[in-house]
């Protein structure tokens, strides 16, 4: 028996006809060779985007604190200003002794005694194992910027 004729009309799309018998087209899709290419390319972008992304986050934090520290400082010199003689009078200053940085990163200390005062940036919870380089801030009625931590107070007050 010679191969069938089929007309044009009965075959469905996608279907090869070869020699009367009718096979489906191979199905295209991604192999699994493909898919693990695209997974390590995945992991290495996700390698190097992460860590980077962890800095900019710790030097954001610090930024958070200097920018409070700062504004206690103003704060503090505003009240010490208002006095006569220049002193710290704890009835009309309305600075708190202890504050967090809006973020949660850092809470503010302030030491005020008559004469001076020195404010202090210490890291809560993340940010303390996060940022090992600048740890603690402080700042004195001085101006001495100084800090705890694996950096420079020049580094780390600069950055």
């Amino acid at each position: 028996m010679g191969p069938s004729i089929v007309a044009a009309d009965q075959v469905t799309p996608g279907v090869i006809t070869r020699q009367g018998v009718f096979m489906k087209r191979s199905q295209r899709g991604i192999t699994l060779i493909e898919l693990m290419v695209v997974m390590a390319i995945v992991g290495l972008l996700a390698s190097i985007a992460i860590p980077a992304y962890r800095a900019y986050v710790v030097r954001a934090n610090r930024s958070d604190v200097k920018v409070a520290i700062m504004q206690t400082a103003q704060a503090l010199e505003r009240c010490y200003s208002n006095s006569t003689p220049y002193a710290y009078n704890a009835a009309t200053c309305t600075v708190p002794a202890s504050t967090v940085v809006a973020a949660g990163t850092y809470r503010i200390d302030v030491t005020a005694t008559a004469a001076a005062y020195v404010i202090s940036g210490v890291p809560l919870a993340g940010q303390a194992t996060g940022d090992p380089q600048c740890a603690t801030f402080r700042l004195s009625s001085a101006g001495a910027q100084t800090v705890t931590g694996t950096s420079t107070a020049a580094e780390c007050w600069r950055r």
